[in-house]
């Protein structure tokens, strides 16, 4: 696996990782995912003590709206990349004790056979986790927990009390063009909890600085 690029969003917590494709006359080949790479790279100590247990790939319509979702018992931090098509993933601080606590970012993550490079975006514990689609596009994501029913919820992307300032604007467009109409949204994602009635909620305590050190 050749890594080329970690960078740090602008929430610093949420990390972007770039890895090389390799192109010839038939196509491209690339190695998407390599345990050694991932431990022994400088910049990717943030996932070092990480065991991905679980995999799983999604196919979503243009239109479609997802989260924003999270878990504990146990924590499930997401490496998460468009396999094609185009997905805007949305992620959202609910960490107390945060300086970002309540901001929600979303970075765009179209997939061009064309080009020499492809991204993860690591989306750890603590974060509210969603995307939305403008054209047909199938996802894949690496998780570090085993799906706990019983032990997950959601805030709505439609809550009012998240703050977007943080957001690329070209990102939030594309949010704003179809999240108010599409039909393309479960009822449980739709009324999930407000951000505040969350943060209410005894069980939102999972998720403070210290325990998620």
């Amino acid at each position: 696996m050749k890594i080329l690029e970690v960078k740090s969003l602008s929430i610093p917590s949420v990390k972007v990782i770039r890895f090389a494709r390799f192109p010839d006359h038939r196509g491209y080949f690339a190695e998407h995912y390599r345990r050694s790479d991932f431990n022994n790279h400088p910049q990717m100590d943030f996932l070092r003590a990480t065991d991905f247990v679980q995999c799983n790939e999604s196919f979503s319509r243009a239109g479609t709206l997802r989260g924003l979702h999270f878990q504990w018992n146990p924590y499930m931090g997401k490496l998460v990349r468009t396999v094609a098509g185009r997905m805007l993933d949305i992620v959202l601080d609910i960490r107390k004790g945060s300086p970002t606590l309540g901001k929600a970012i979303i970075h765009d993550m179209p997939s061009d056979p064309s080009a020499p490079h492809q991204e993860w975006i690591w989306v750890p514990p603590g974060f509210a986790h969603g995307n939305v689609f403008p054209i047909d596009t199938t996802i894949e994501y690496f998780c570090s927990g085993e799906y706990s029913q019983g032990c997950e919820a959601g805030v709505t992307p439609y809550a009012k009390d998240i703050d977007w300032s943080l957001c690329d604007p070209a990102a939030r467009a594309v949010f704003d063009a179809i999240a108010p109409t599409t039909q393309l949204v479960t009822d449980k994602d739709r009324n999930a909890f407000q951000l505040g009635q969350w943060l209410d909620d005894p069980r939102s305590d999972h998720f403070t600085l210290e325990k998620l050190a």
